[in-house]
């Protein structure tokens, strides 16, 4: 074959797969859809730890790949996003963070691109509607309840309507948009001190959100795999004054029925001085695990 027939074969290769020199691609030459991760749960989820407490390659570093919208109560993150840096809403003190800030840093180190998280979180908040819960918001997935309120930053009661209205609107405004679309990889899920009186009907509540969030997806997508959407969640300190064996029970049992539920422990976490919230060193710990976890189960591959 002469030179010049080689050259315009070459030639013809380019202009027909183009996208072949991209830095990320699967072994069909298309880019890997953009990882999404849910993130959901009480103060523990929405950070008690002052950002001068980041663990000191975090601060240093910093993030460059990680992008969430945040939705807190009557905050909504409007299907927007904008580069992670942990704060909270709601507080005087604004600049909190979770054990989720590891993760997310973790991720950017693995991921090495672009990722999106979706979060509603708000401190002393119930699943179950008859304890006591901050300004009486609930995650409930009740179908009367829920029929009969609205999202919390709609004026209503619900949570759980909060997160999966900003869910859908984070799909339609960008990750529909997305030329390599999209893949919702997890819930992450840290909750349960404000259902201690009602520890008894955890299993029955947790199990109906998960459910809830699952045919939420599933309806919304119209793909079927987010029937199975994995779920981590955290456990509490033992020593605390949020911890309740039959919540922790609650959660294993779910884990046993459901392969796609994982449980991460946390009860060797450290505390603050109010005995309810991670210190530092605790929600450091509890975002390992959960790291490693997401790792360990391929829930979440460079």
């Amino acid at each position: 074959m002469s030179k010049r027939i080689l050259l315009l074969s070459a030639l013809t290769w380019i202009i027909l797969f183009p996208s072949c020199g991209n830095a990320v691609q699967t072994g069909t030459g298309q880019k890997k859809p953009a990882v999404v991760i849910l993130t959901a749960g009480q103060s523990n989820t929405d950070g008690r730890v002052n950002n001068t407490e980041l663990p000191e390659y975090i601060r240093r570093a910093g993030y460059t790949f990680c992008h969430w919208s945040y939705g807190s109560g009557t905050r909504s993150g409007h299907g927007e996003f904008t580069l992670f840096h942990p704060w909270i809403d709601g507080l005087s003190e604004h600049d909190k963070w979770a054990y989720d800030a590891v993760v997310y840093y973790r991720l950017e180190h693995l991921l090495k691109e672009k990722f999106y998280v979706i979060k509603e979180s708000l401190g002393g908040t119930s699943i179950d509607t008859l304890c006591t819960s901050r300004y009486e918001m609930h995650w409930s997935a009740d179908p009367a309840w829920l029929s009969r309120t609205a999202a919390t930053d709609q004026g209503g009661k619900s949570l759980l309507k909060a997160l999966t209205d900003n869910i859908g609107a984070c799909i339609d405004k960008e990750l529909s948009r997305l030329p390599e679309g999209y893949d919702i990889k997890v819930l992450l899920w840290h909750q349960g001190e404000s259902d201690i009186s009602r520890a008894e009907r955890y299993y029955d509540n947790l199990k109906t959100l998960i459910a809830y969030v699952r045919r939420y997806l599933v309806e919304k997508t119209g793909n079927p795999k987010y029937a199975g959407l994995p779920v981590v969640c955290g456990t509490f300190a033992e020593q605390g004054r949020g911890y309740s064996p039959e919540i922790v029970e609650a959660m294993h049992r779910i884990a046993r029925e459901d392969r796609n539920f994982y449980v991460v422990d946390a009860g060797d976490a450290t505390l603050q001085s109010d005995n309810i919230h991670f210190d530092s060193k605790g929600a450091e710990l509890l975002g390992n695990r959960v790291y490693e976890t997401l790792i360990e189960n391929r829930l979440i591959e460079d």
